[in-house]
């Protein structure tokens, strides 16, 4: 008896271990944001990240050490600086990319070249598309990109606390009167954001109202005198680092702007807007908190104080 109990042991264990070595070999599949689906035989370990945002998705997803090159302006964590680039979004050195021998390539669908992420994928290379276009959309693409990584404890865990603490701003400022919102991306052209742009995303959640949410374009070109006829309650900027007063000063020139009489300028690092990652929570903390200070200055408001 105790020999039979030795070899079903011997032959439990023994499947036990062909069945884990099934599972590891088990090609890994998700599907990216533009409903592609994406196989590796194994968690990828040297990963191509084309955008700044896909960096801070990557590290969110605990994968940042897998990344093995990037694009310009990929600064965050610190740690990022350190990682070799292949380019800028938007002009990407297709040798770098090759040179790196990625096993996977993260990609940005409106920011990168179509014709360069259609080379790399005849190279027979992975390639994962982001593109979120809700901030909804977040978490479920660091949950993707740590099954790909085989890092899938540590971004579950980054995918929860992204999901409470937007709502948690959510239930915040739902009750909120809304505010109508230009947001300007840039002042010559001028440059403001439509409805599918994730920062529009960010004002709905604010209770803003974006002025310019029923154009199509992610970063249309606008009017100034549309601008004027929509009369914004709120202006808000972005820049690199510091305000960027040149941009919000223009608009004092229009003394008959709602947004101009209550001194209604903002303005939000753009890092912390622009990136479709975990960051985005923290402008959008900055875009409410903007808001709200827009709602303090009504009239009404201020005769209640």
């Amino acid at each position: 008896m105790n020999a039979f109990k030795s070899i079903a042991l011997v032959v439990l264990t023994a499947w036990a271990l062909l069945f884990a070595a099934a599972a590891q070999a088990a090609p890994i599949s998700v599907k990216d944001d533009i409903g592609l689906t994406v196989v590796l035989p194994a968690p990828a370990t040297r990963i191509v990240a084309l955008s700044p945002s896909v960096v801070e998705v990557t590290y969110a997803a605990g994968a940042g050490d897998k990344i093995v090159a990037t694009v310009e302006y990929s600064d965050y964590p610190a740690s990022a600086l350190k990682i070799p680039r292949v380019g800028g979004h938007s002009k990407i050195d297709l040798e770098a990319v090759i040179a790196a021998k990625p096993d996977l390539v993260i990609a940005w669908q409106s920011g990168n070249s179509p014709s360069a992420i259609e080379k790399i994928r005849q190279l027979g290379i992975p390639v994962y598309i982001s593109q979120p276009h809700k901030m909804t959309d977040i978490p479920g693409e660091i949950e993707r990109i740590g099954v790909l990584a085989g890092t899938t404890p540590v971004a579950k865990k980054a995918a929860q606390d992204f999901r409470k603490r937007y709502d948690a701003l959510a239930k915040k400022y739902r009750d909120r009167p809304p505010v109508t919102v230009f947001y300007q991306v840039w002042q010559n052209p001028l440059i403001t954001i439509g409805g599918q742009q994730i920062m529009s995303d960010a004002i709905s959640l604010c209770r803003g109202q974006n002025i310019f949410a029923d154009l199509k374009p992610l970063a249309p070109r606008v009017s100034f005198e549309s601008v004027i006829a929509a009369n914004p309650e709120a202006i808000v900027t972005s820049g690199m680092a510091v305000q960027n007063a040149e941009m919000l000063d223009a608009w004092k020139k229009w003394p008959n702007l709602t947004a101009t009489q209550r001194n209604n300028f903002f303005f939000i690092q753009s890092d912390l807007m622009n990136r479709s990652g975990p960051r985005i929570l923290d402008g959008t903390q900055i875009l409410c908190e903007a808001l709200q200070t827009a709602r303090d200055h009504r009239p009404h408001a201020k005769a209640k104080q």
